[in-house]
């Protein structure tokens, strides 16, 4: 029982440790992109998926995320676009 409750109280922090390690690209509006995407799901997905995601990909996926509730104002959008593709567009 105390392995479980050490393994239940632990693994947060192991989680959040790894987060850290994700270093995304220098450049304006990096803090914001992080900031704004860190809240719903890991930063691994900006690199990841950079191969695939030209502007229009990047406006869609904003989009999607925008309508699935992220709290993305209208006037963060161009900011986010901008370092999305500027460091990671195809």
């Amino acid at each position: 029982m105390k392995r479980l409750l050490c393994l239940l109280l632990v693994f947060p922090m192991l989680a959040a440790a790894d987060e850290s390690l994700i270093r995304l690209k220098e450049g304006p509006g990096k803090d914001l992109v992080i900031a704004k995407c860190a809240i719903c799901h890991s930063l691994d997905y900006i690199p990841m998926n950079s191969p695939f995601l030209d502007p229009a990909g990047w406006a869609k996926e904003i989009d999607k995320m925008v309508k699935l509730g992220a709290p993305i104002q209208v006037d963060e959008i161009p900011v986010l676009l901008r370092y999305l593709n500027s460091n990671y567009g195809r």
